[in-house]
């Protein structure tokens, strides 16, 4: 350890859980079987369902490695002089005069235990929000207990406190409320893609043009994007409490 014993490098300490490997390969293989048949179902692929296997498995694909990454490759390290974060491909580096908090936060509601429950993130003086991978429940035992010992031991290497600033703390307001605001607008999208799948199935029953791309993509993509400015504009105007409500 380096002086005031504030090195540290937080890595991948232990494996996923066999529950979360299982239901990734579920979705996996159901994703791929459902796109070949809808593909299948439609042999002269006029209706541009031909790109649909090469384009789910491509994002599989990037998905499956990008979770690869950011077991093995991801990682934290603490020094005197700052923090680095690696990410699946880039690393970011900060010194300890840029950083303003660092705080351990309860993921969304509805992620369910497949995922960490608890995550740590740094902002910085402008009130921007960044990962630190395996600073969570699933690589510490305590991770909220880390942090503080953390920022305990880092405080000698810092020209700033740790106290809250009104100016920096409305900024994290804004971003935690855009946050919240397009994570519905997402699932609004994903509540509209099952309704545009059942119209579309309606429509083809009743021997009616079926319009895939528009249905199954451009409405829920609208819709999303409609959702997500309404409550961004609503909730910028009243913050609901639990994001005005910072750890």
């Amino acid at each position: 350890m380096d002086e005031g014993g504030v090195a540290r490098e937080y890595r991948k300490r232990r494996k996923l859980p066999w529950s979360y490997l299982g239901l990734l390969g579920v979705l996996v293989v159901n994703a791929l079987v459902q796109t070949a048949r809808v593909s299948g179902d439609r042999p002269g692929g006029g209706d541009g369902t031909r790109w649909g296997p090469p384009v789910v498995g491509a994002l599989l694909l990037v998905t499956l490695v990008r979770i690869v990454l950011e077991q093995y490759r991801a990682y934290t390290r603490v020094t005197s002089a700052g923090i680095t974060a690696q990410g699946p491909l880039r690393a970011r580096t900060w010194a300890w005069s840029e950083v303003y908090d660092i705080r351990v936060e309860p993921v969304p509601r509805g992620s369910g235990r497949m995922a960490p429950q608890w995550l740590t993130y740094l902002y910085d003086v402008q009130g921007r929000r960044f990962l630190l991978p395996h600073l969570n429940d699933w690589q510490l035992d305590d991770p909220y207990a880390e942090v503080a010992e953390l920022c305990l031991a880092a405080a000698p290497h810092r020209s700033l406190t740790w106290e809250r600033r009104p100016d920096v703390e409305e900024r994290i307001l804004r971003g935690a409320v855009r946050r919240r605001a397009w994570m519905w607008g997402v699932y609004g999208a994903i509540a509209m893609i099952f309704v545009m799948i059942v119209v579309s199935m309606a429509l083809v029953i009743a021997g009616w043009a079926d319009h895939v791309f528009l249905l199954i993509v451009c409405v829920p993509v609208a819709v999303g994007g409609v959702l997500g400015g309404v409550l961004q504009w609503y909730w910028g105007i009243r913050p609901p409490r639990s994001a005005a409500r910072q750890p």
